[in-house]
Order: C-alpha cells, then sequence, then structure tokens
C-alpha cells in the first residue's frame, strides 16, 4: 500500500467535489533521511493544502490566501504549540516502530492520515484515522467496532495499548464524526471562492504513430472528480481503452488521458466512436468526436494547417501535450527517497494520494447531530498516543 507524500504541499495539489468534501491531515516522521525535516505536517481542505509545519521552521504557516485570511494569529500559534507537541510523539514514534521491526539504521518513514468527508447532498459523515510505516499499512481505527486493525504483526503490541486507551479512542471518534465536520464546514466557507470552484476541460486527441492507439487527452480542468472513457455507438468500452491517471498541471488544474486501441478498426468506423468527459455535478458532457483530421500526431500531418512552434513541440504535439510530461517530471521529483506519488482513480472518493483507505467499517452519521464548534481551532487537535 503506498503512502501519501508529505512533499504534495510543494505542487498546491487541490482535489475537490460538488457534493463530497474533506478535511484531511498528514503527519509524517521520518528516520535516516539527511537534509529533509524530521516532522512534517500537512493539512487540506478538498485536497487543496491550506496549512503547513515542520521541525525545521517549527511553526504553522497558512498556504492559502483564504486561511491567512480567515484566521488571527492566536489560529497560528495554537497550531503551532499543537504541532510541537505532536512532533516528539511522532519522533518517539517511528524509533519505537523500528524496534518492533528489529531495525537500527536506514531510512524509515512512519505516517499518520486521518479526517473526515461530509457529503453536502445526503449530510453524510465518514470518518477515518490511519498510520503507515515505510510504505505499507501499519494500523488503521475501526470506528464501528471502536478497535484498532493491526494488519502486520509487527503492529500487534500498539493494537494492544490502544485498544486498551478507552479514552482516547472515544476522544478520536468524536473528533473524527463531530468536531472534524464541522471545522470542513468552516473551511469550506471560509475559501468558497477557491475550493467551489470548477474549470472545464482542453481536449486534444493525439497519436504517436498510425499504428498507435489514440489518446483521448484532457487537460486544465478542476476540480479532479472526473470520468473521461470512450464510447463506440454510445456505449462506453473498456478492453480497448486504456485509462491514465488523474495528474496536477503546475497551475493547479488536472488533467488525464485514455487510450483507444484501433487495431482492426477500419477507417469508415471511425465516425462510431467518440472521447467522452464527464465531470461530476454536469449536467452535459464534453463529447469529442474521433475525427482523423483532428488528431495531432508525431508525423506531418495532412490537410490539417501548419502551427506556429509556440503552439506544438517540436515533434508536433500541442504544448498540453508538453505540460503532462513536466508534470510528470515534477511529481517524479516528489517521490525522492522512496515517496511514491499516486492519483489513481480511487483517489476520487476516498483518498488524496496513494496511502488508500483501510478495509475498516468507517462511521457514517448525520453531521447535523455534531457538536458545535466555536471556531478555535479544535479541527485537528487529536491526541497522538506513542506506539
Amino acid at each position: 500500500m503506498l503512502l501519501f507524500i508529505p512533499l504534495l504541499f510543494l505542487l498546491g495539489i487541490p482535489s475537490a467535489a460538488p457534493a463530497l468534501h474533506s478535511l484531511q491531515y498528514f503527519y509524517s516522521s521520518s528516520s535516516g533521511i539527511q537534509g529533509f525535516p524530521q516532522f512534517v505536517t500537512v493539512g487540506l481542505v478538498n485536497g487543496e493544502n491550506f496549512v503547513y509545519y515542520d521541525s525545521e521552521i517549527r511553526r504553522t504557516i497558512p498556504k492559502q490566501q483564504w486561511i491567512e485570511e480567515s484566521e488571527g494569529p492566536e489560529y497560528w500559534e495554537r497550531e503551532t504549540q499543537l504541532f510541537i507537541g505532536t512532533e516528539q510523539t511522532y519522533k518517539a514514534n517511528v524509533e519505537n516502530v523500528k524496534g518492533y521491526f528489529n531495525q537500527t539504521g536506514g531510512v524509515h518513514l512512519y505516517q499518520n492520515m486521518y479526517g473526515c468527508e461530509w457529503d453536502d447532498e445526503t449530510d453524510e459523515v465518514r470518518g477515518y484515522d490511519q498510520y503507515g510505516y515505510d510504505g505499507e499499512d501499519y494500523i488503521a481505527l475501526d470506528l464501528k467496532t471502536e478497535t484498532w486493525i493491526a494488519p502486520v504483526r509487527q503492529a500487534v503490541f500498539t493494537k494492544q495499548k490502544w485498544d486498551n486507551n478507552k479514552g482516547w479512542i472515544a476522544q478520536d471518534k468524536h473528533y473524527l464524526t463531530q468536531i472534524c465536520p464541522n471545522g470542513l464546514k468552516r473551511y469550506l466557507k471560509a475559501g468558497e471562492k477557491t475550493l467551489m470552484r470548477k474549470d472545464p476541460p482542453s481536449v486534444s486527441l493525439l497519436q504517436k504513430t498510425p499504428s498507435s492507439p489514440v489518446s483521448c487527452h484532457a487537460t486544465g480542468f478542476y476540480p479532479d472528480r472526473v470520468d473521461l472513457f470512450w464510447q463506440r455507438d454510445g456505449e462506453e468500452l473498456h478492453e480497448e481503452v486504456d485509462r491514465g491517471e488523474i495528474l496536477p498541471n503546475p497551475d493547479g488544474s488536472f488533467q488525464t488521458s485514455a487510450d483507444l486501441d484501433l487495431t482492426g478498426v477500419r477507417d469508415e468506423d471511425w465516425p462510431r466512436y467518440r472521447c467522452v468527459f464527464h465531470q461530476a455535478g454536469d449536467q452535459e458532457d464534453v463529447v469529442t468526436p474521433l475525427d482523423r483530421g483532428a488528431v495531432l500526431s508525431n508525423r506531418k500531418k495532412r490537410n490539417v494547417s501548419p502551427k506556429s512552434p509556440s503552439d506544438e513541440g517540436d515533434e508536433g504535439f500541442p504544448m498540453a501535450a508538453v505540460v503532462a510530461v513536466v508534470a510528470v517530471m515534477v511529481v517524479a521529483i516528489c517521490g525522492m527517497v522512496g515517496y511514491i506519488c499516486c492519483r489513481g482513480r480511487c483517489s476520487r472518493s476516498s483518498c488524496v494520494s496513494g496511502f488508500k483507505r483501510a478495509n475498516t467499517s468507517e462511521t457514517s452519521s448525520s453531521s447535523g447531530q455534531s457538536a458545535g464548534n466555536n471556531g478555535s481551532g479544535e479541527e485537528q487537535g487529536m491526541l497522538q498516543p506513542t506506539a
């Protein structure tokens, strides 16, 4: 199971949906990594990084203008003190878990992902709290049974210790199902213009060679809760289509692609195919018919007016394709020291990146039953016990 990358804040990657909203925090404590903060905290609303803390700067800083404008100095001081205390616990935890695995030196990473999701249509709330170690699931809270799940034997001691801490479990559940969704709603109101925006895509058809699949490439859209697929005669195709991941663009928007294998398809049958871009909440899809004259290719095009060098790369691809490659390279750079970035289809409803939700019975409840939040910043004030 891949873990969330504490470096995503560098990219300013947003992720939102018209109905499903999220407030999430990622804590990372490392051992043996030179030149990188030993402890990092990243907070996200709808996948948009809004607060950041690390053990080198030792203060909480805003990453979005809306949170900087909506909170006063006391908020930032309170959050800083919270993270300073949490930092000490996590530094101890990474060493404790190393011992459970009989490890001494080397590079190691201990992480926590917790938060809540709120559906503004059904008022349903889901909470989760789980930990990972060196790229694998370590332990996760089952809110239904109010016990911890240990997927690896090295986490059994931690499970036994945490299962006996009933007071902490109760507080954790209260936070995840009540305080967290109230904080989420407050942040959504403060950052409405940024978090609730919607940008349409630019769609292009690309093909490397005459025998290559035709790629339907959509870029510039926001949020990332989308589907891109191919149809033949109005029916969605599956076996002939290879869908790509949803990747971030440098400007905060997203891109994705779907490759159609046309092996054995006659030229006269091309009009039967079309690429469909569907964005959650939209009534109308963006439909792009498969037209040979509209396909941009590496080879010299016929019957198509030439584009200027500013419109195409050296081999004839549009700048959108070049941006796609650059974005992938940026993501690869963020994968240093073994951190892996994967924004797959799973991330649309259950995870931000990698570190997919553990298979636990999560709490679902009406957020209308939540206790009131006085806006004191308690939406991330969770206790962090030693492992």
